[in-house]
């Protein structure tokens, strides 16, 4: 063909030989196949275009191209290459027409819808005035396809609404067969059952759509969840707290049985559970307690988020802080322990069930499937649900010891495991995590005084009349201080599940009295208890007389001795004397002396009496 034809060729310059044949002299329908696989880049010369679109059209040309969908881009993105490929054939001789001729034949057998010379001309009429980056938006076809839809009866549309926005989620073809009866009855012609469900979501947002048909918790979940960057914090800068149940069946110490409860504390910084109670219900006293060891063990938290339940809520640990609860401050209300050590302002209320208010719950989640169902506890699990109970439910029992011995260690190996992908962790664990800030922060601590504030709500009891001993509970307790406060009312302060342990004993004015060491009982015939009982209270009594001996330095003779003689007070005489007329020449008349009547006998104040009149008679004669 290139001698027939006779092809403008030259010798090839590499290695192999061969002859390279100009572009020009091959057939244009090859050339147009060429240019448009090959996508040749046109030069732009650089003039002043007066006649260029504003800004105006082309900020709209593209946010309509942002709009539109792929197939339509496409499109725009073919009619440009269409138009590059006649222009380089112009550059290779040919005439405009010519070139349009020979693209747009190339564009029909490609099978390019509207590919034809009359369209290429009219695409640069399009964008003869503009810059080649605005080409794709300027020919972005402007047809949008079918949108004609068939007529609905309004009462008919909003029939079908009324029926399917509903909770309880019917349907589309149950509504449209509902509807078709209630036509039927009125004479109503009714469209395909597609038109409805287009209208529903070309009319009806979707939010709109989720809130009527799934509630408002489901709408929640269709709005982004913020990301909260903890990056920025220190260890012990903020803490949350929250209260979980166990899927576990255990038997409590009071041998009831059921599902037990924890109170933790999570610093948010590190994710480490830093303290934490175990009890049969979420109460004050267990958040008090927990939050007791929190603060013993780690120091004053800088912000505290706390689930606003009645627990947390509590005058007695949040008192002066407004929640849901108590909407209003009333200066009557006591200040609560975490308010006094923290600060109302310090106190922030997050919303329940929420995980990213409470990152908390994000460990109730890896209790649930490392904790509770745990090898140690099989049998006991329960399930997270009525509908969600093993086949073994029931089985088993978990004593009381030995689920706090379990949940203790999985507690501690859940802190220690590494491989942590948070932005804070970075693959390290939530301990080291911890240990590597917590080391560089000012721990506020609080002292031993301080913390017997955190424990239960003060207890009013009665000392013993005769040892000044307490009781509560069943259990006593008793120091030689409070010998000095027999019968007196006093107020005890004690860990409520370590009753055997140490009561600390105030005043009601809240002094501090001593600690009261629990007085176990012991057996009737246990004569080794007896034995250290009786060396105690021996101990107790030499004590007590040494102490006596030490202030008593004189005895009673050595105090008599040093007593004066009393002696009579002087006479004195009355400023008036005034004599007494009638009394000579008559008979002394004889007072009788009273006598004894009944069982009682006269009183000292009437012998005393008779006595005076007879002797101011006798004086008279």
């Amino acid at each position: 063909m290139a001698k027939r034809l006779n092809w403008q060729s030259r010798p090839r310059a590499g290695r192999g030989g061969g002859r390279e044949y100009a572009f020009s002299s091959l057939p244009t329908h090859v050339q147009a196949a060429l240019l448009l696989r090959e996508r040749p880049a046109i030069e732009p010369k650089p003039r002043v275009n007066k006649l260029a679109p504003s800004d105006a059209q082309l900020r709209s040309a593209w946010q309509r191209y942002e709009q539109a969908k792929q197939p339509m881009r496409d499109i725009a993105a073919q009619r440009v290459k269409a138009l590059d490929t006649v222009a380089q054939l112009m550059r290779h001789g040919h005439s405009l027409m010519d070139a349009r001729a020979i693209v747009g034949a190339q564009l029909q057998r490609d099978g390019m819808r509207g590919g034809s010379a009359a369209s290429i001309a009219r695409w640069q009429k399009d964008v003869a005035h503009a810059q080649p980056h605005d080409r794709l938006a300027l020919l972005l076809p402007h047809y949008t396809g079918r949108t004609a839809t068939a007529e609905i009866e309004p009462e008919a549309w909003e029939l079908f609404k009324a029926d399917y926005l509903r909770l309880e989620q019917p349907t589309a073809a149950a509504c449209y067969d509902r509807l078709q009866r209630i036509a039927a009855a009125r004479g109503w012609q009714l469209p395909s059952l597609k038109t409805f469900t287009r209208r529903v979501e070309r009319e009806l947002p979707r939010a709109v759509r989720v809130l009527a048909r799934e509630g408002d918790e489901a709408l929640a979940r269709t709005y982004p969840a913020q990301e909260r960057d903890r990056s920025h914090m220190v260890a012990m800068q903020g803490v949350n707290a929250d209260g979980h149940r166990w899927d576990v069946r255990v038997r409590f110490p009071d041998g009831n049985e059921g599902r037990a409860c924890i109170v933790a504390w999570q610093d948010l910084y590190s994710g480490k559970i830093l303290a934490w109670r175990l009890c049969d219900h979420e109460s004050s006293d267990v958040v008090r307690l927990s939050f007791g060891d929190l603060v013993r063990q780690y120091g004053i938290p800088g912000s505290l988020y706390l689930d606003n339940g009645r627990a947390f809520a509590s005058k007695w640990m949040t008192g002066g802080t407004p929640n849901r609860y108590r909407f209003k401050i009333r200066e009557e209300d006591p200040a609560g322990v975490i308010t006094t050590l923290c600060g109302a302002d310090n106190v922030h209320w997050v919303t329940p069930y929420h995980g990213q208010a409470k990152p908390i719950e994000r460990a109730w989640l890896d209790f649930c499937g490392r904790i509770a169902k745990h090898p140690a506890f099989a049998g006991a699990y329960v399930g997270n649900s009525p509908g969600n109970k093993p086949a073994n439910y029931g089985s088993r029992v978990i004593e009381w010891a030995e689920f706090e011995r379990v949940v203790t260690s999985e507690i501690h190996a859940h802190n220690a495991r590494h491989g942590r992908r948070t932005k804070v962790c970075a693959g390290r664990s939530l301990d080291a995590t911890f240990a590597a800030s917590y080391a560089h922060v000012t721990a506020r601590k609080v002292s031993e005084e301080q913390l017997r504030q955190l424990m239960l709500a003060a207890e009013a009891v009665t000392a013993d009349q005769r040892d000044g001993s307490v009781r509560l509970d069943g259990n006593r307790y008793w120091t030689e201080a409070l010998a000095e406060h027999a019968g007196r009312k006093l107020v005890l302060r004690i860990d409520p599940f370590h009753l055997q342990g140490t009561a600390h004993v105030y005043a009601l004015d809240g002094t501090f009295i001593a600690d009261a060491p629990c007085v176990a009982a012991v057996g009737f015939a246990d004569t080794q208890a007896a034995r250290e009982h009786a060396r105690g209270r021996q101990q107790f009594k030499r004590a007590a007389k040494d102490m006596l001996a030490a202030q008593r330095l004189m005895d009673a003779a050595s105090v008599a001795a040093q007593l004066p003689d009393a002696t009579p007070p002087a006479h004195v005489a009355a400023a008036v004397t005034a004599p007494v007329f009638g009394l000579h020449g008559k008979k002394p008349e004889r007072v009788e002396q009273p006598k004894a009547t009944g069982t009682e006998g006269p009183s000292a104040l009437d012998m005393l009496m008779w006595k005076r009149a007879q002797q101011m008679k006798d004086d008279q004669f």
